[in-house]
């Protein structure tokens, strides 16, 4: 799993980058081969309010991409880890199930 993070307004980038790759590598692992490239932006809008965008590629079809906001960054880590999460088994799911309908509708024909 390639993953990049890029910390805007911290000194804590290392712990962050820690951090976020082992929330990562627990949400999507699974996922194997079928992952891409994920990219990390975590930064600070205004003095109490952060923000976690994650973007992940699904190989080979497309791009999903969660974002979180919250007073507490560990928080929005951890909500945009698991959202990213289940937001890509879903798309497999669906590249899968469009995958089988179009199979099922050629073998009935």
């Amino acid at each position: 799993m390639q993953v990049s993070v890029h910390v805007n307004a911290s000194d804590a980038s290392k712990a962050l980058n820690s951090y976020v790759d082992r929330r990562l590598r627990f949400a999507l692992s699974r996922f194997g081969n079928r992952l891409g490239p994920v990219t990390v932006q975590i930064g600070i809008d205004g003095p109490v309010q952060t923000r976690c965008r994650i973007a992940a590629e699904l190989l080979p079809s497309g791009r999903v991409a969660v974002e979180e906001s919250d007073a507490d960054l560990f928080a929005a880590i951890d909500r945009a880890t698991g959202r990213i999460g289940r937001l890509f088994g879903r798309e497999l799911e669906r590249v899968r199930q469009t995958r089988v309908s179009r199979e099922s509708v050629r073998f009935a024909a």
